[in-house]
């Protein structure tokens, strides 16, 4: 089991991003990644946070990143694990559950 808190971090907005047709919004993207990381690795410690990008940030860091998006760097959602891009437009959990397991993360068995 992982041994600290592994923080998920999903930028976006309430728009669809225009270049990603057929994908599902942001805020969707966050509700759907918490379920099926909650599904496959049960009592393991995550915190897993929505930034709007249109919205007042607070935080320097997770500012820049939103600027970043906004500047088309990254589409949108941008999803990182521990500050690390791990995938942005749209996303897959394949990518997402490699990156939980290098930091510890145990999936159940099904």
């Amino acid at each position: 089991m992982a041994e600290k808190n592994v923080h998920i971090e999903i930028y976006g907005t309430e728009i669809v991003c225009a270049s990603c047709v057929n994908a599902p919004s942001s805020i969707d993207t966050y509700e759907w990644l918490q379920a099926a990381i909650t599904r496959k690795y049960p009592d393991q410690s995550f915190t897993i946070d929505y930034i709007d990008i249109e919205q007042p940030i607070e935080n320097d860091r997770q500012k820049d990143w939103a600027q970043k998006v906004q500047e088309d760097e990254y589409f949108y959602p941008l999803v990182l694990v521990e500050n690390e891009v791990i995938g942005e437009g749209y996303i897959q959990l394949k990518p997402v559950y490699a990156s939980l397991e290098a930091h510890g993360f145990i999936p159940k068995n099904d």
